[in-house]
């Protein structure tokens, strides 16, 4: 099969990005990335992933960002339903997973509403890729027996609205996606509601790039914890006890003790 014959002229694909390291795309994903002959990409897809397109590839920014948002999504639905009917082989590249928060849903509808056909290439969520940089795990038998995925991405000047009494509840881990603004609210909230002061917590910046950042401490101090986080920077918090991590690993061939 040639690369071009991955989409068919008229076809749309979204196309997990993943967290962006490009070597964390899946086969599939590189494959159609090449196939492709305009690509729409969102904000958090990784420069590394962007430089797989090919040249003479067109590729279209529709990237939002918390106060910022170049595109609403009404018309990146319209310009996926243009390109698809003027016969493109079209890919919708968005980080992390299309189906974790990433509003496919909404262009799926939009298109085969239109009669457009539309596939999902799955991508590895940024909760996966930060407990694997950080040598955790988002469950834990006997520990963490669920993971809970939660946005706090908020519109300006409305409350964060969450069920905090059933996040808060123990025996799980809890991650939540463009929390470092609200950071502060939900350690209050969280610990309100019965979350133990004392439960792990990891901060993960920019994850899988070279900036990636991976901050620990305790939810009491959640507020604290994420204070030298930019505005700009893509930041995931993990809650509970599963990722507290490995604190030291020995390695038995030198006899050394190296703190992870």
């Amino acid at each position: 099969m040639q690369p071009n014959e991955m989409i068919a002229p008229g076809e749309v694909w979204l196309v997990g990005a993943g967290p962006g390291d490009p070597d964390l795309l899946t086969r599939k994903a590189e494959k159609l990335i090449a196939a492709a002959d305009i690509v729409f990409y969102d904000a958090l897809v990784g420069p590394g992933v962007l430089d797989l397109i090919p040249q003479g590839v067109e590729q279209v920014s529709v990237g939002k960002r918390s106060g910022r948002h170049s595109k609403q999504q009404g018309s990146i639905n319209d310009l996926l339903l243009v390109a698809a009917q003027a016969g493109r082989r079209v890919v919708r590249l968005k980080g992390g997973d299309p189906s974790v928060f990433g509003r496919s849903a909404e262009e799926m509808a939009h298109l085969g509403a239109a009669g457009v056909r539309f596939h999902i290439c799955p991508g590895i969520t940024t909760a996966s890729a930060a407990a694997a940089s950080g040598s955790a795990s988002l469950t834990l038998r006997g520990v963490a027996r669920g993971l809970t995925l939660v946005t706090a991405h908020l519109k300006a000047g409305e409350p964060l609205k969450l069920d905090w009494e059933a996040l808060a509840r123990p025996g799980g881990t809890l991650g939540i996606y463009m929390g470092r603004a609200a950071a502060g609210e939900i350690g209050r909230s969280l610990i309100a509601a019965g979350r133990n002061p004392e439960t792990p917590v990891m901060v993960a910046v920019n994850v899988s790039l070279p900036s990636e950042r991976l901050i620990r401490g305790k939810l009491s101090a959640l507020a604290f914890l994420v204070q030298t986080i930019s505005d700009d920077d893509p930041t995931l918090l993990l809650i509970g006890e599963a990722v507290a991590g490995t604190p030291v690993v020995a390695d038995m061939a030198v006899g050394e003790v190296l703190a992870v």
